[in-house]
């Protein structure tokens, strides 16, 4: 991993791939090519307003988030820096890239303006419930036990990358919700310093895992503006993505870097995810008919070879009195709605016994 805190412009991708910098975000965004990017993470400052100390019932000091990058003189400040920095990132985002930011109550509404406004296209806003959160000393509130995140493409035609099939397996095959839980990041996973927090607002890598790995495929190039302690290039270097991230503070830049030298990619053959089905070239039952892969009158059957039904010339399957798509007679079967007739229905090639699933594989692959 190679970092520069030099202010030198960049010319092309490749002075991008797997680099921080130590600079201010706008003025560093401003000198990358448009359309480098297939994500952005961006965790900007939240904007707190915290107007004194916090302290817990027995007086002690409550160490929350009151470190001046998070100060600015008013809202229309603050949403001025909203406005350019995210005018950057949309500039330099490839067309089919997506960005995600991710905020409290404080900054997310505004930020969910900004970025209509700017013309990205929202796709979802996610929840994440955190599952050992700060309580609320005073007693005067609700315990802030989340923040939010929004997920939007570059605009509203971008093909955006989703792995739907890889998070289905995260979540015990399935769906992904839209809220999520973790916890904050703690244990060895924060990085501290003489026994003290190095960054006040360090994420975990599980939510980073979650995002990258459902938002991008291997090799991708995912960009951190306010890179903090690295979080975001460290979970992509182990996920074989390439990273490139911005850090204004030089302690937080430092402790970023030594991080990220530290971590290590996965095994490449471990690093293969589920192609999603939507992604696959889609090709009719009835095109193996009509090129001769299955030819009509050919007997198809069940796993268990109880139920046989004859190819007719059209690409439907007749079984007894029921007839129509492979799906629909193998749901009539089942005595369900609906079926996946190509997991169901086997049939004779030579003396073995195949999947017709199968035999539309290599079609697709060889183009039989």
């Amino acid at each position: 991993m190679e970092s520069n805190c030099s202010r030198k412009i960049m010319m092309n991708t490749e002075q991008l791939k797997n680099k921080i910098l130590n600079g201010e975000c706008v003025e560093e965004l401003k000198k990358i090519p448009d359309k480098s990017f297939d994500l952005i993470f961006a965790d900007p400052p939240y904007n707190l307003q915290i107007g004194e100390k916090l302290k817990r019932p027995d007086d002690s000091k409550v160490n929350g988030v009151d470190d001046k990058w998070d100060k600015f003189e008013s809202f229309k400040h603050y949403d001025n820096f909203c406005k350019n920095w995210l005018s950057e990132c949309k500039r330099i985002l490839k067309d089919n890239g997506s960005i995600w930011i991710i905020g409290s109550y404080h900054n997310i509404f505004r930020l969910g303006y900004h970025l209509q406004n700017l013309n990205y296209w929202l796709l979802n806003d996610i929840i994440w419930r955190k599952n050992n959160p700060m309580p609320n000393f005073r007693g005067t509130r609700f315990t802030n036990a989340h923040e939010t995140l929004i997920w939007a493409s570059k605009n509203k035609k971008s093909k955006y990358t989703f792995n739907y099939q890889s998070l289905k397996c995260l979540n015990d095959d399935l769906q992904m919700r839209s809220d999520w839980t973790f916890p904050i990041c703690s244990g060895k996973e924060r990085l501290k310093k003489n026994g003290k927090k190095v960054h006040s607002t360090q994420k975990p890598e599980a939510l980073l895992h979650r995002i990258i790995l459902a938002t991008t495929n291997k090799d991708d190039a995912i960009l951190d503006p306010f890179l903090g302690t690295g979080t975001t290039a460290a979970v992509a270097k182990k996920l074989g993505r390439k990273y490139f991230g911005i850090e204004k503070d030089k302690k937080y830049f430092k402790a970023a870097n030594d991080r990220i030298n530290k971590a290590k990619i996965i095994e490449g053959n471990c690093l293969d995810t589920i192609e999603n089905n939507k992604s696959k070239p889609r090709i009719p039952f009835g095109s193996l008919v009509e090129l001769g892969v299955l030819k009509p009158g050919t007997v198809l059957f069940d796993p268990k070879k109880k139920f046989n039904a004859k190819i007719m010339v059209d690409g439907s399957i007749k079984y007894k009195e029921s007839e129509g798509s492979i799906h629909k007679v193998a749901a009539k079967i089942m005595g369900t709605e609906s079926y996946n007739g190509w997991t169901y229905w086997h049939c004779k090639v030579g003396n073995s016994t195949v999947l017709i699933d199968s035999l539309r594989q290599r079609f697709l692959s060889k183009g039989i």
